[in-house]
């Protein structure tokens, strides 16, 4: 065949190199793209695992940043205490059992509202542009303040029941009790109390969280993929940062769903600002910090082992 006509069939035959534009994403890995190749069940069932993880290991000192947080706790005040002091002394009035007061709640509210949590995070995060190349940090942020709306409202109640099965010598027998006893005496109301409150906090926490994890990420892998190590260590420190902030708002949030129990002392309100204002009248400004060391111990791991678990089982989830 003459050179010339070979040449030109050879060319037909592998066909003009615009044809393929689109590229063949056969072949990539789950972990190339950050949130690519997972549905929205996906991103569900690994946020419930995070979330259940995260809770399951860090409820001790949840209890004690309770604790510390909280007015009246008779024979037991852990108000300036320093957290091995504290922890000490619930272990050797309650044995250890006394650092897991509702954990059971907790186990079955965390599943599913991390579940909402992270799948409208990663929903609206791709609908503001932040799955793009870049950083962008703002689109973060929206994201995960609009999914701690979700979240809030399915934990809210929970935490109310936690944290008054938390205190010190609780006047409730249990789980089943404290439903009961709440609804009947208090109104249905009073598991919403704190809802605006924690929104109040959880909007600039998460929103402080989302973006810190994320720029962190990018800080901290450069140029290379981002590995375990690199989610646990901006988990880490994007946890810290959101905690340490928002701290006096967490004190106003405890002293809400905690009011009457244990203590004669009553809220006027359930506005944030009239809250500080009152706290601060009666027991000064370093109340507003109270368990500020107890809630960092407990998001700086926290937080590391829920994003290390959220990113693990979207990669094992995007194997599949």
């Amino acid at each position: 065949m003459d050179p010339v006509i070979e040449r030109q069939v050879s060319s037909s035959a592998a066909g003009p190199s615009h044809v393929c534009d689109t590229p063949d994403v056969s072949h990539q890995l789950p972990g190339q793209s950050q949130y690519g190749g997972l549905n929205f069940v996906s991103h569900m069932l690994a946020g419930a695992v995070a979330g259940i993880s995260e809770h399951v290991a860090m409820y001790p000192m949840d209890t004690i940043k309770t604790r510390m947080q909280a007015l009246g706790h008779p024979g037991q005040q852990l108000h300036g205490s320093s957290v091995p002091r504290a922890v000490a002394a619930v272990i050797k009035r309650e044995g250890i059992a006394g650092l897991y007061g509702g954990v059971g709640v907790t186990t079955w509210a965390a599943g599913p509202a991390h579940a909402l949590y992270f799948a409208t995070y990663e929903l609206a995060k791709d609908a503001l542009g932040g799955n793009e190349a870049g950083h962008h940090p703002m689109a973060t942020a929206v994201a995960g303040s609009m999914a701690t709306i979700v979240n809030d409202g399915v934990m809210t109640p929970s935490d109310v029941v936690k944290q008054r099965l938390q205190v010190a010598n609780s006047p409730y027998r249990g789980m089943t009790d404290c439903i009961l006893r709440v609804s009947r005496e208090e109104g249905t109301s009073a598991f919403f109390k704190s809802y605006r409150t924690t929104l109040v906090m959880n909007v600039p926490f998460t929103a402080i969280h989302f973006a810190t994890y994320e720029s962190c990420k990018k800080l901290l892998a450069m140029e290379e993929d981002e590995s375990l190590a690199v989610q646990l260590a901006a988990g880490g420190m994007a946890g810290g940062v959101s905690a340490a902030l928002t701290t006096p708002l967490d004190v106003v949030k405890t002293r809400l769903q905690l009011e009457g129990v244990n203590s004669a002392t009553r809220y006027s309100t359930t506005a944030v600002r009239p809250m500080l204002r009152q706290i601060v009248r009666e027991e000064g400004k370093r109340a507003l910090w109270s368990g500020l060391k107890p809630r960092c111990l407990f998001h700086i791991p926290a937080a590391a082992i829920c994003w290390g678990t959220y990113e693990s089982a979207k990669s094992l989830l995007g194997a599949q």
